[in-house]
C-alpha cells in the first residue's frame, strides 16, 4: 500500500519551495519504536468496581494513548459487569472465548467466540455470564472522554457477592 503524498502548489501548479509536507512532518514527531510502551494485562490491576475482572491494558496511564483505551474483561459464571453508558466514547466488544450475555438498552443478545458488538455512545449495556464456563472478551472506547470521570455514568449497583452478609 503506497499514501499519496501531496505538496502545497502554486496556481499554476508548480510545487511551492520551503512548504512543509504535513505527513512528513507528522512521521517525523511519531515516537521512536524503542519509545512505545508494550503492556501486560497481567501488570495490570483488575478493576472490579462494576463487577467481573475488568483491565484496562492500554490507556493513557498505561501506554500513553491519546484517543481511546482497550483492554479485556473476563467474568466466571454468574458475573456481571453492571449496567453503565457512555456520554463520549462508543465501546467495541469482542468476545475472545465463552459466551457473554450483552443487555443494549434493555434488550439481551448472546455474544459468542469471536462475535462482536459496537455499543453506540449514549446506549445502557450491561454484560452477563450465564453460562457454566468462563468468558473473556476484549473491549475499546474512543474517542477518549474530555475527563476520566466523565468516562462512564453507572446505572446500577453492583449486586452482593452470592453468601455475602448484607
Amino acid at each position: 500500500m503506497t499514501t499519496e503524498v501531496r505538496t502545497e502548489t502554486t496556481r499554476d501548479g508548480h510545487p511551492v519551495v520551503g512548504a512543509p509536507d504535513p505527513v512528513r512532518l507528522h512521521q517525523a514527531q511519531a515516537p521512536k519504536p524503542s519509545d512505545i510502551k508494550t503492556v501486560s494485562a497481567a501488570e495490570v490491576p483488575a478493576n472490579r468496581r462494576r463487577g467481573g475482572d475488568v483491565r484496562t491494558v492500554l490507556a493513557p496511564s498505561t501506554a500513553g494513548s491519546t484517543t481511546g483505551f482497550m483492554g479485556t474483561v473476563t467474568l466466571q459464571p454468574g458475573e456481571v459487569v453492571t449496567e453503565h453508558w457512555h456520554p463520549y466514547s462508543e465501546e467495541f466488544l469482542l468476545v475472545i472465548n465463552g459466551e457473554l450475555g450483552v443487555r443494549l438498552d434493555g434488550e439481551l443478545r448472546t455474544l459468542r467466540a469471536q462475535e462482536g458488538v459496537c455499543v453506540p455512545i449514549g446506549v445502557r449495556h450491561k454484560l452477563i455470564n450465564d453460562s457454566d464456563q468462563p468468558a473473556t472478551a476484549v473491549f475499546t472506547l474512543a474517542p477518549l472522554a474530555p475527563q476520566p470521570r466523565l468516562g462512564h455514568v453507572d446505572t446500577e449497583e453492583l449486586p452482593p457477592l452470592p453468601g455475602a452478609t448484607p
